[in-house]
Parts: structure tokens; C-alpha cells; sequence
């Protein structure tokens, strides 16, 4: 019996401050990945300034996808296709990402597959270990807080979503409130062991749908800090985080456990940036154990955006037929769904 040949996807992310170039190959296994983050340069203005990260892109671009093939040990030749994030993400940056992509298409006369953003997160699983469907994902990043259904590979159902703030987006807001320095998400994060749940916090959105909502709790904080200046008392950095984060988890593992009983799922997995916490980790974790749920979170490395995670997905996605053309437009927003 003949052995069936292998697919090695060329993945290009360029969605924000990363440049990243990876080679994964049947969707599953990384051959070599190269990331190069622009963190340092933006830690200085508080924030990734756009411009400034489409520029360094720019520069970076060549660089990164000849490391990858040389890391690799690898030519564009034995490449069957090229998957790039066109969406979403900060427009001047993802334009870098998919001129490069078509580029090599048209030159190397290889497919040119388009994969979402959030596709890509969800995917970074894969190279964990096989998914299993049906699934529940819940996907928490800085632009995203969703929890989807899938049936199968690359059939993507939204079954709920944030109404405003991300969860990520709200994390880094708390953590300028109360003066930690940028990344914040990761700082209030590790903060949080360090204190006690001692302040009075809504929960957000505590209803019966599958949304979510963070702007309530990100307003609580900063009038709680404001009124606690105005009396004159000590801000207790710590306290603030374990009481938001002690929130936002309790909200995010409470939707999220009713869904995979709802739609009688046994497999959950955790994508995005904000996959990295370790407090949502660990009560999914003792979740899951309890509630017999299989439970996959990626390695922290395929967490925060990485091209190992947009080969992984436009394996899938090639094998499904789909394509872009030369004329494919890089979009700052796009729904998966």
C-alpha cells in the first residue's frame, strides 16, 4: 500500500508585532518556526504603535521567511502551499504579510491559501495533539472573547461572543488603571497570586446566553480605583488582580462548561493569547478533570500569534479546497463565521 505523500504548508503571520514564518507539515507537525517580535520596541510607548510595526515588517519580512527555510533545511520547491493570515489584525501589517505571500505564490506557482486570524488560534491545538470533534472552543485574545461549535475540521459555528471589550483588551485597560506596565494581560495575570479577592467586583454578563461582556467590569475597576484615591486609601495592586481575574474566570469557565453540557461535547479547547493565563489554564484544568471533558490548551509558544499556527490551519483549509488569488485583500476586520 502506498504511503500517502506529505503536505507541507508555508505559513506567513504578520496580524500585529510579530513577524513570523513557519513550515508545519499534514497539519499537525512543525518543522521549523521563526518569530520575530517586535515587543521591546513597542514596550516603550505603552502599546503596539501601527506604524512603527508595519515599517519594522517591512524590514523583517525576507529575513524571517529565508531563516525559517534555511532552519528548515528546506527550498520553496517542496513547498505545496502557502498560507497567509489576511485577516483580521492591523491593516498596515497584515498588507506586509499577504504582499509577501502572493509574491511567492506567483513566483513559485504555489497555492495561496487565505486563513482567518482566529482559524489560526484555534488550530495552534492541532499541533498539541489530534482535535476530536465535536468540540467547543473558546477562544480569548485581545480582539477576540468567542466560544464556537465544531462539528468537524474547519466548519466553524459562533455560538457566542463578546458584546464589547475582549477579554484581553480588558486585562491590559485594568492593568494601565492600576499603573503595570505594558504587556500588562501577563503582569495582572502573575499579580494576581500575589494578593487576596478582597474587592467587591461584578460579575460580567452573568446571563443565560453564551456572550460576554467586559466593559461593566473594566468600568467597576476604574471607579473603584478612583474612589479609593479620592478617600485617600493605599491601592492594593495585588487584591485588584485576584479579585478581576478571579472574575473574568469564574464568567469564562461558567458559559463555557453550561455550552459543552448544552451541546453534549466531550472535547474542549482553549486558543488565543490570553490561553496563556494561568489562572483560566488551571481552572479548566480542575474543570475538565471533574466533569470527564477532554481538554487541549496549547504550549505557550503557539499562545501569542505565530505562523505555526496559520500552516496548521491552511493544511486544513488547502485540503478543503480553499484558495485566494493574487488579488487577495488583506481585511483589518473579518468574521470567521
Amino acid at each position: 500500500m502506498n504511503k500517502m505523500k506529505d503536505t507541507y504548508i508555508l505559513g506567513i503571520e504578520s496580524s500585529c508585532d510579530e513577524t513570523s514564518v513557519s513550515i508545519v507539515k499534514n497539519g499537525n507537525e512543525e518543522i521549523a518556526t521563526v518569530v520575530l517580535s517586535q515587543m521591546d520596541t513597542h514596550a516603550s510607548y505603552g502599546g503596539v504603535v501601527p506604524e512603527i510595526a508595519s515599517r519594522m515588517h517591512v524590514e523583517n519580512i525576507t529575513i524571517v521567511i529565508e531563516e525559517c527555510l534555511k532552519k528548515a533545511n528546506m527550498k520553496m520547491e517542496g513547498i505545496d502551499a502557502i498560507a497567509v493570515t489576511y485577516g483580521p489584525g492591523l491593516i498596515g501589517c497584515l498588507l506586509i504579510g499577504v504582499g509577501a505571500a502572493t509574491t511567492l505564490s506567483y513566483i513559485y506557482n504555489k497555492p495561496l491559501v487565505p486563513v482567518h486570524h482566529i482559524a489560526g488560534h484555534i488550530y495552534a491545538n492541532n499541533l498539541v495533539s489530534k482535535m476530536s470533534f465535536p468540540l467547543i472552543a473558546l477562544v480569548v485574545s485581545g480582539g477576540h472573547t468567542d466560544l464556537i461549535y465544531m462539528e468537524n475540521d474547519y466548519l466553524f459555528k459562533k455560538i457566542g461572543g463578546t458584546l464589547d471589550d475582549a477579554v484581553g483588551e480588558c486585562y491590559d485597560k485594568v492593568a494601565r488603571v492600576i499603573n503595570v506596565p505594558y504587556p500588562g494581560g501577563p503582569l495582572v495575570d502573575k499579580l494576581s497570586y500575589e494578593g487576596e479577592d478582597t474587592y467587591t467586583l461584578p460579575l460580567p454578563l452573568d446571563d443565560n446566553s453564551y456572550n460576554f461582556s467586559f466593559s461593566g467590569i473594566k468600568s467597576a475597576v476604574i471607579n473603584l480605583v478612583h474612589n479609593e484615591e479620592q478617600r485617600g486609601n493605599k491601592i492594593r495592586k495585588s487584591d485588584i488582580a485576584c479579585s478581576f481575574q478571579n472574575r473574568v474566570v469564574e464568567i469564562l469557565t461558567k458559559k463555557t462548561m453550561r455550552a459543552l453540557k448544552e451541546y453534549n461535547v466531550k472535547n474542549l479547547i482553549i486558543a488565543g493569547g490570553v490561553s496563556a493565563n494561568s489562572g483560566i489554564r488551571n481552572r479548566f484544568t480542575e474543570l475538565c478533570k471533574e466533569n470527564d471533558i477532554n481538554l487541549t490548551i496549547p504550549n505557550i509558544k503557539y499562545c501569542t500569534d505565530n505562523a505555526a499556527m496559520i500552516a496548521a490551519a491552511g493544511y486544513f483549509a488547502y485540503k478543503k479546497g480553499i484558495r485566494a488569488g493574487y488579488d487577495l485583500k488583506a481585511t483589518a476586520t473579518t468574521s470567521l463565521f
